[in-house]
């Protein structure tokens, strides 16, 4: 999850529902959460509407060294 001090996090999460690319179940993502496994079969998906590594010069610190890194590819398309 992203850290609580987070400037660019909005104050009341909102809720997406995504399918697991591996079972099909529903996973509920919230906009403060950056990876949620499927609940069914563990499957973890990324919270690509997330675009701070973009712009926030905390990201890395926020998310983590590895997180950063794949949500930065997943951001440039490379």
């Amino acid at each position: 999850m992203i850290m609580d001090g987070c400037q660019g996090k909005p104050r009341t999460p909102t809720l997406e529902e995504k399918t697991c690319p591996r079972c099909g179940a529903v996973i509920e993502v919230f906009s403060s959460d950056t990876e949620v496994a499927c609940d069914n079969c563990g499957f973890v998906v990324y919270n690509d509407s997330l675009s701070c590594v973009q712009w926030c010069k905390y990201a890395r610190k926020c998310v983590g060294d590895e997180l950063y890194e794949k949500m930065k590819r997943n951001v440039s398309g490379k």
